[in-house]
């Protein structure tokens, strides 16, 4: 998967609204409980900032036409947690994937419609089973931890989506929060 990345943007330029959430984050983070709980504690926090104007500067909120953008908004000196925002125009996706840690995702503007899936085994093979189709609307927030996290993403809605995403680990020294990319199942190739 192909992801434009901007330059990471150092904390002096967090507005003091996201520093007031990443402030947030790292007191969660260092409660040290485990993933799924940390989760959904971050995501009771993230709601709380999400649509709000103020919380991303303008140039945290540019996209590209080739592809959605990830603007890296804060990492964790010690790598416990970065939290970035994902800019989406009209259509575009991510590949089907699962994370290298929890993720706790909320929609800050626009719409997203997201395809959840489970892997299947036969005991010989493994395959790829849609389980859920969701409309993540403006507020919206949803955590999950590894495993049981196999999704794609997109924005379905006419204008700009914009994601704000919150990962436990340090993806501005990974480059991404993606594991591994899944082919899409046979049924759903066209």
């Amino acid at each position: 998967m192909t992801v434009t990345t901007t330059a990471p943007i150092s904390d002096t330029h967090l507005t003091p609204l996201a520093a007031s959430l990443v402030g947030e984050i790292r007191t969660i983070v260092r409660r040290s409980v485990a993933p799924g709980p940390t989760a959904n504690l971050v995501a009771e926090a993230l709601r709380r900032y999400l649509g709000d104007p103020a919380l991303l500067a303008p140039e945290q909120r540019v996209g590209s036409a080739d592809r959605y953008v990830q603007h890296v908004l804060h990492a964790e000196p010690d790598g416990s947690f970065s939290v970035v925002a994902l800019v989406w125009l009209p259509g575009q996706r991510t590949e089907i994937h699962d994370h290298v840690a929890w993720c706790v995702a909320g929609v800050h503007q626009g719409q997203e419609s997201e395809r959840r899936y489970r892997l299947v085994s036969d005991g010989n093979t493994s395959r790829l089973v849609a389980a859920a189709e969701v409309e993540n609307t403006l507020g919206s927030v949803s955590g999950f931890a590894p495993p049981g996290d196999i999704h794609e993403v997109c924005n379905s809605c006419e204008g700009t989506a914009i994601s704000i995403h919150v990962y436990g680990a340090d993806v501005q020294r990974l480059s991404s929060s993606i594991r591994r990319i899944y082919p899409r199942p046979e049924c759903e190739r066209s």
